[in-house]
């Protein structure tokens, strides 16, 4: 017999099964990520590269006008979209992670009014890449604190986190 833990999300609920991982969407934000998103990063990716594109060529054309403050701004910001480009390549938006191909769990926690908690997961992919997965817990605005103690206890629980 399966036994089946679960924890709340950004986007919906953690399965936590004894094989396997399953991440599932829920109400009106996993519905609104579910046709945003899909289950792939690249579109996402590709709406960063072309607005960092963007905000470098009207960086470009403020300058080539005698601007000064402008071009920096967008400049920095669209340098700041490259690099969060560059740092996602190996990110994954895979429903389930099989719990044999996962290397390591991290999870960060959050820094109040700026960032939610999240389980960083480390794992195998079909291919044999090494990929990563973010499980958002909840916001502050969604009972985050509590949610995260339980994701956390489920998590150490299933031998997934160390204590």
């Amino acid at each position: 017999m399966k036994t089946e833990k679960i924890f709340k999300t950004k986007t919906g609920f953690c399965h936590i099964l004894s094989d396997k991982i399953i991440l599932t969407r829920d109400g009106i934000i996993g519905n609104v990520a579910k046709v945003t998103v899909g289950n792939t990063i690249n579109r996402v990716l590709l709406i960063y590269g072309g607005l960092s594109l963007l905000l470098l060529y009207s960086a470009f054309k403020s300058y080539q006008d005698g601007q000064i403050v402008t071009p920096i701004f967008f400049g920095f910001i669209g340098l700041y979209l490259i690099y969060g480009i560059i740092t996602s390549l190996n990110n994954s938006t895979t429903p389930i992670i099989e719990r044999n191909k996962i290397k390591e769990i991290k999870l960060k926690k959050a820094i109040f009014g700026l960032t939610r908690s999240r389980f960083e997961v480390l794992f195998e992919d079909d291919n044999s890449k090494l990929k990563k997965r973010l499980i958002m817990l909840p916001g502050s605005m969604n009972d985050g604190q509590n949610e995260t103690e339980k994701a956390i206890r489920i998590m150490v629980e299933e031998k997934l986190l160390n204590a």
